[in-house]
């Protein structure tokens, strides 16, 4: 992939029967590095060597966005693992920092003492619908190279 072009692109996430589910609309466009890694495969393979006020619909498969639902991120942990959280609930996230590196869990079912928790990324497994338009393509500076993400 070539690693030398930023690319601005405003985008639309649709779910599968086309409503948005996020957007950067109104806000700040997405910026990325092309060939780093803080924007999914997909949404780079469907702007190479596109160029400004290009439109685009893509359908990115899992394998291109966030992977497969990892059924071995789903376990069940002790009630006592959440201490000091009073009013634990089902969709709560929480950051763990057990392992290499930090993780974060989503409360997915609660029963008595034990606590399931996915730590997936909550579009895992799933197809992303997206609408994007190119705002701006452009040479990444040699600062932005080395970071490995654009600088400006």
């Amino acid at each position: 992939m070539q690693k030398t072009a930023v690319y601005t692109v405003h985008y639309r996430l649709k779910n599968p029967v086309g409503e948005v589910v996020d957007t950067s609309e109104g806000g700040e466009p997405l910026r990325f590095l092309m060939g780093s890694d803080n924007v999914i495969k997909g949404i780079q393979e469907a702007v190479r060597d596109r160029g400004p006020g290009d439109c685009l619909e893509v359908t990115i498969p899992p394998a291109m966005a966030y992977g497969e639902h990892n059924p071995e991120l789903v376990r069940k942990v002790a009630r006592s693992a959440f201490e000091g959280i009073e009013d634990l609930k089902v969709g709560m996230k929480f950051q763990t920092n057990t392992g290499e590196e930090a993780q974060v869990v989503k409360v997915v079912a609660i029963d008595g003492n034990l606590v399931k928790v996915d730590a997936n990324h909550p579009l895992a497994g799933l197809t992303l619908y997206f609408d994007l338009e190119i705002i701006d393509r452009r040479e990444a500076t040699e600062a932005e190279l080395e970071a490995g993400h654009p600088l400006t």
